[in-house]
């Protein structure tokens, strides 16, 4: 393909990406950034040998429905060519911690996790390589000695609580989504997903909400909006939301075949 034909194709995606960019700011509102629009339609140059691939980063507090709005994507998106990256698998091992301190171990901060780790196995998938992800176990606080094998795909998801947090992970991504939810509704998610799903008392997570999950969301999770394109209300339950990111996704792997 000659250099004026790859200018006139991406001249093409741009202006297709401010129409998309006017109607989304219509339903959900999101910064007006030229910069963020042009990662949202970054495509690997046609001289390399780099395969083509959309890189979407979701990010949210516990319980916003970030899960959910994954869910819904990768349904929805061409089957056998989505993989899901959880920044939950990149807990730094705690191995060397005593048993009786882990249960210390705050979580939800940003020095939780294995940030050089995360953006490297994102670099490597987009060059064409296979990745192992870590394992993590949640009951011992340790990384595994198994992996999972993840092959490259035409669309990857790296989906956290914290996973806009990172820049030079932010600057690996195509399309970077905040979902938001009120904290009544995210507290109500938490407290029915540790009581039921992992046997803790309303009162145990009432108590670790408050100490833990609140400050750290208003101080590390909160302030990632900012980084982000679109930002979800309500999360898998904005059907308008899902309809449109699906379509605008669709759209870009289509022009790149």
């Amino acid at each position: 393909m000659s250099r004026q034909r790859v200018q006139k194709k991406a001249a093409e995606r741009l202006f297709g990406i401010i129409r998309f960019r006017t109607i989304i700011q219509f339903c959900f509102g999101c910064p007006d950034d030229i910069a963020s629009m042009e990662k949202m339609y970054y495509l690997c140059s046609p001289k390399t040998n780099i395969p083509l691939m959309f890189i979407i980063g979701i990010a949210g507090g516990t319980g916003s429905g970030k899960t959910t709005v994954v869910k819904k994507l990768t349904e929805r998106l061409p089957k056998g060519e989505v993989v899901v990256i959880p920044q939950d698998s990149y807990y730094k091992d705690s191995s060397h911690v005593p048993v009786e301190e882990r249960q210390n171990i705050n979580f939800d901060h940003p020095d939780a996790f294995e940030w050089p780790l995360l953006a490297k196995h994102i670099e490597m998938l987009k060059r064409g390589e296979a990745i192992e992800q870590p394992v993590y176990d949640y009951l011992t606080c340790t990384r595994q000695k198994e992996t999972i094998h993840i092959e490259p795909k035409e669309v990857i998801i790296v989906e956290g609580i914290m996973a806009l947090s990172d820049k030079k992970l932010r600057q690996q991504m195509d399309l970077k989504l905040f979902v938001d939810a009120d904290a009544d509704d995210r507290l109500i998610r938490v407290m029915q997903r540790d009581v039921v799903e992992r046997g803790r008392t309303a009162e145990a997570v009432m108590e670790r909400y408050q100490r833990v999950l609140k400050p750290m969301h208003e101080q590390f999770i909160e302030p990632c909006k900012r980084y982000a394109d679109l930002i979800i209300p309500q999360g898998g339950h904005n059907k308008v939301a899902i309809d449109t990111l699906v379509k605008f996704v669709k759209q870009q792997l289509a022009e790149k075949k």
